[in-house]
């Protein structure tokens, strides 16, 4: 009965990633002369890495801890013990693979942080559209469980920007003000992402046709810097999308920056921003950092040639 204390003090430790300490504990004092026992802790402290371990399962020898088959007659000592020390081992090496990511314990996949938060419930399901009003998009019961699905699927999967279309198909729509709350709330969790993060990137062509679907997105488009006006902490210019090559205009695009920054005007760059819809006028960029390197320079010109 000394096994259970040991175990949940193990588990315990395990979840707090804290491998030394599991292989510390005492686990031959349950008895001295147990062989897998001692074996158990010989494997953990010899593959004490995720990686390690999985090696040592994937050689086939963890057959090695199994308890050997009791011979009669069967008594409560010559079956317990070995036992006992099988599932400590095994609770100790499937606990570190668990903990380190390297098997899921019934998921498909970790949970992303605030996704518990955001699934709708029961009452928002069976009343998910709304009558009367005026809206952009006209959608089904069906299409708005579908679309709030489909954002959630992306969010968990890490892509945020495309989770964002539908979200603001949602609020744009005739759904109901308790799923657009959800999908408000939804992309507050979102996180910025970086030139060498962002997942899905629209081009300007398609943001341009219907702004409102891409309202918060971040996106990452080429071109040129003119009319270039510098604040003590502030910049902004007028950006000519696709002109980088400087054969072909794709549109201009106001891009402010919260603080300075050091760009020359009569190089190519690349700019990461948060799309703001301006209506008619089309769309504005919410700079957030941007590239300007020879190398753009470089095949810009080359392909101008």
């Amino acid at each position: 009965m000394r096994l259970d204390p040991v175990l949940t003090r193990a588990v315990r430790l395990l979840r707090r990633r804290k491998f030394g300490d599991v292989i510390s504990l005492e686990v031959l004092d349950l008895e001295g002369r147990n062989s897998i026992a001692r074996k158990a802790l010989q494997v953990l402290r010899k593959y004490g890495g995720a990686g390690e371990i999985q090696v040592w399962i994937d050689s086939g020898k963890t057959p090695r801890l199994f308890p050997p088959i009791p011979v009669l007659p069967l008594t409560p000592g010559r079956i317990i013990l070995p036992l006992a020390a099988f599932i400590l081992a095994a609770a100790l090496v499937g606990g570190i693979l668990a903990t380190t990511g390297v098997i899921h314990l019934g998921k498909a996949m970790p949970e992303r942080v605030g996704l518990a938060g955001v699934t709708l419930e029961r009452e928002e399901r069976e009343t998910p559209v709304q009558i009367g009003g005026t809206y952009r998009y006209i959608l089904t019961r069906n299409q708005v469980l579908e679309l709030y699905e489909r954002a959630l699927k992306l969010f968990a999967e890490y892509r945020d920007e495309a989770a964002k279309v539908p979200l603001n198909r949602l609020i744009e729509s005739n759904a109901s003000e308790a799923v657009k709350n959800k999908a408000r709330l939804l992309k507050d969790y979102m996180e910025i992402p970086g030139f060498d993060t962002l997942k899905d990137r629209f081009p300007y062509a398609e943001v341009r046709q219907d702004p409102l679907l891409y309202r918060d997105c971040y996106v990452i488009w080429r071109g040129m810097a003119t009319n270039l006006r510098e604040g003590e902490n502030s910049t902004a210019f007028d950006f000519l999308v696709g002109y980088d090559t400087r054969s072909t205009l794709e549109g201009i695009v106001q891009v402010e920056f919260g603080f300075s920054v050091a760009l020359n005007p009569e190089r190519p760059l690349e700019v990461l921003g948060r799309v703001i819809p301006m209506g008619e006028a089309g769309v504005q960029l919410e700079g957030i950092a941007l590239h300007q390197a020879a190398f753009l320079t470089e095949k810009n010109m080359s392909g101008k040639r």
